[in-house]
């Protein structure tokens, strides 16, 4: 059976686009038919086109990726994934954006396979490095803020609109229950809301007739 290449894009959120991806499967000569993507958290491997392209994939064949992010969020993840590709399943794998991580030049080479692994190894080493390096800096800085007294919680989003419709409850025009409904907001948050707004919290609840 004669091998095949297949490409696979993805991107997190509805709003991102996935053409700059796409348009690197075609010049790097995929067939449309073979390019699988999709608009999915990368946070398991529980995406339908990535599914799909698991169970197509055969031994030989080679599947394309843009950058190495797109197996998955985590880099235990991404080897698990790149294990079971290129070890269960006996594809390759080529990222376009890291030209040492290709092993169709390597999976019959022995040095080549153990350089891949390295990098592999590498890559996540440096990424729970850089993880570890954060959680301890914010860490850090909030130990400096409680001892200095500064320390407060983020604040709460407020919904669009919400200072607007706050004061015409707290005028009297509506009432703050009303608000919340429409807001999908409960009490206790649309109050500490206002607080942070620093908006007058006198509780009216029955509109001006």
């Amino acid at each position: 059976m004669t091998s095949k290449v297949f490409g696979y894009c993805r991107v997190s959120a509805k709003d991102q686009n996935l053409d700059r991806q796409i348009e690197a499967m075609r010049a790097h000569g995929i067939d449309e038919r073979d390019i699988y993507a999709e608009k999915q958290s990368g946070k398991d491997t529980d995406r339908p086109q990535y599914q799909a392209l698991r169970a197509t994939l055969r031994a030989g064949d080679t599947l394309v990726i843009h950058s190495l992010d797109r197996l998955g969020r985590n880099y235990d993840d991404i080897k698990n994934e790149w294990a079971y590709i290129t070890k269960e399943i006996g594809a390759h794998i080529k990222v376009l954006d890291m030209p040492i991580l290709d092993t169709t030049n390597t999976q019959t080479d022995l040095i080549g396979r153990v350089i891949v692994d390295v990098v592999l190894d590498l890559l996540g080493f440096v990424a729970e490095t850089e993880r570890a390096k954060i959680k301890q800096r914010q860490a850090e800085g909030i130990a400096i803020a409680k001892e200095k007294g500064k320390f407060k919680k983020s604040k709460i989003q407020a919904p669009q609109g919400f200072e607007q419709k706050f004061k015409e409850a707290a005028e009297g025009k509506t009432t703050h229950t009303a608000v919340m409904r429409a807001l999908n907001l409960n009490k206790t948050t649309y109050y500490r809301i206002a607080k942070e707004l620093g908006l007058k919290t006198d509780k009216h609840e029955t509109p001006k007739k």
